[in-house]
């Protein structure tokens, strides 16, 4: 089998569109009968998700791996880094705990990182036709290119030519764009085969003065005008545009505490499909109003997140409100902090021992160890009012939670999950909304309570949803790209012409 080809989108910061513009072309070159996979070196998010064989990797690349119509891989993402503190990250190394560093300590090792990189790399190399890959942040950090293993650096290792794109959508696009290649070194600019512009509104012809003498600036050609594309595909961790959604529109209320390392949210797109459910994420008891639906997300510190609540006075407002009988969700780290007591007598959550209590909601008691749980699952809920909810989803967490009441569902090898008690449930399944059945039921509770029919709306799977995005996405990429200049640029022939 031939060594595949591969192109690699860089952008002139973070949020510039890299992520999705990575997903459009995984979806495009499948659609075109190619075997694609995506590839990012280092990857920092706290929206991770574990493969099927119990290895962690970031969401971003799954998301694309999907497009691409493939199996989430490790070997797609090998180093991961979910921040735990501003100046420190969980580092995760071919999907297994390396340890929790400093930046500093964690600068000093990565290049030492360079063989996982390369090794996960041109595994995949030989197993499909091209690998799409993603930089990060900005290829013009001067201050981090000496140790680059991410974006120019991986570029060269690799031999890839790079799209370089812009964010018109936050203004300053041209000097983004003219700045980033000055300060590029000129065997780094030569590795650059095209500028795109991405997130545009309104009539791209009035760009092209611009375009005209930005090309004549840089010597590089624009490749495209990407507009702004109104697709619902999983964001990365804190430029979601969705965790500012504060307000509730529809006649169902579901409320989600915003924690300050809040992580897996992505497991809440599915709600915000439904035609009922506005859904909204919170920050102060002002904002938490009195929503139908509490729900406690997933985090990456969740001894200090429920502190927070605690002090912020969240936490008394969720415990008022379950008194009432609304109904409170615990995911995750979530689910721990609904329990009596949270133990951390290593310091591995936290940094130091201690136990906390937690919001004495459920009767469950959490310690936490070194040791990180990773599965997939499969389960159906038996809580009252949700019972026979089919679940798909995955385990991601290194607290142990003994329960003394009723699960809130069962997994496929008949062993207990969660914990439900009264209207307080908890459980540590990320991607229980995916399957559509969940929510369905939660919704017929929420109406019950509520006195309102609910709506004639079809049944659509997180899986279905996700792939009508997908190709949302591609076609405006498609149409928006000169797609003849990027087959040239891997050396590729150009099968389909959609």
């Amino acid at each position: 089998m031939s060594r595949a080809k591969c192109i690699m989108v860089q952008g002139t910061m973070s949020g510039a569109g890299k992520s999705l513009l990575c997903t459009a072309l995984c979806r495009i070159f499948a659609q075109d009968g190619y075997r694609v996979a995506p590839f990012k070196s280092q990857n920092m998010a706290l929206n991770s998700f574990v493969t099927r064989d119990g290895l962690e990797m970031g969401r971003a690349q799954v998301v694309q791996a999907q497009a691409a119509g493939m199996e989430p891989d490790v070997r797609m993402n090998p180093i991961l880094l979910k921040p735990s503190s501003d100046v420190g990250s969980q580092v995760i190394v071919n999907g297994e705990v390396r340890g929790q560093m400093p930046a500093a300590t964690y600068f000093k090792l990565k290049k030492s990182l360079i063989p996982d990189i390369l090794a996960a790399y041109n595994s995949l190399a030989e197993e499909v036709d091209i690998i799409v890959i993603e930089g990060a942040g900005s290829p013009a950090e001067i201050n981090l290119k000496a140790d680059d293993i991410v974006n120019m650096g991986l570029a060269k290792l690799v031999d890839a030519p790079v799209l370089l794109a812009g964010d018109i959508d936050r203004g300053g696009v041209f000097a983004q764009l003219y700045g980033t290649v000055e300060l590029l070194e000129p065997a780094e600019r030569a590795r650059i085969m095209g500028l795109v512009i991405n997130k545009f509104r309104g009539d791209a012809a009035i760009l092209k003065p611009g375009l005209t003498m930005l090309e004549e600036k840089t010597h590089l050609p624009v490749l495209g005008v990407v507009p702004y594309l109104r697709v619902d595909i999983e964001d990365e961790d804190s430029l979601s545009s969705r965790l500012e959604s504060s307000s509730a529109v529809k006649p169902l209320d579901a409320a989600i505490l915003r924690l300050p390392h809040i992580s897996n949210f992505t497991d809440f797109m599915p709600l915000e499909q439904h035609p009922l459910l506005s859904v909204r994420y919170v920050q102060s008891p002002r904002h938490l109003g009195a929503p139908d639906v509490v729900i406690l997300p997933g985090t990456k510190n969740t001894i200090d997140d429920l502190l927070w609540l605690r002090q912020c006075g969240l936490e008394a407002a969720v415990q008022k409100l379950a008194a009432s009988g609304t109904p409170v969700l615990g995911v995750c780290g979530g689910y721990q902090m609904l329990g009596d007591t949270l133990a951390d007598p290593e310091g591995t959550e936290s940094g130091r021992s201690q136990t906390v209590r937690g919001l004495g909601l459920l009767p469950t008691q959490t310690v936490f160890t070194d040791a990180k749980h990773r599965t997939q699952d499969a389960a159906t809920v038996t809580a009252p009012q949700l019972a026979g909810a089919a679940l798909t989803g995955y385990q991601i967490h290194t607290g142990r939670t003994a329960v003394q009441g009723v699960p809130f569902c069962r997994l496929a090898d008949g062993s207990a999950e969660g914990c439900v008690q009264g209207n307080v449930a908890g459980t540590y399944l990320h991607g229980l909304f995916d399957t559509g059945e969940l929510t369905e039921k939660l919704v017929q509770l929420l109406c019950s309570r509520k006195g309102i029919s609910p709506a004639d709306a079809p049944l659509l799977s997180m899986a279905e949803y996700r792939q009508q995005q997908f190709d949302l996405l591609a076609d405006g990429v498609r149409r928006a790209l000169d797609m003849n200049a990027l087959y040239a640029a891997m050396g590729l022939e150009r099968r389909n012409t959609l």
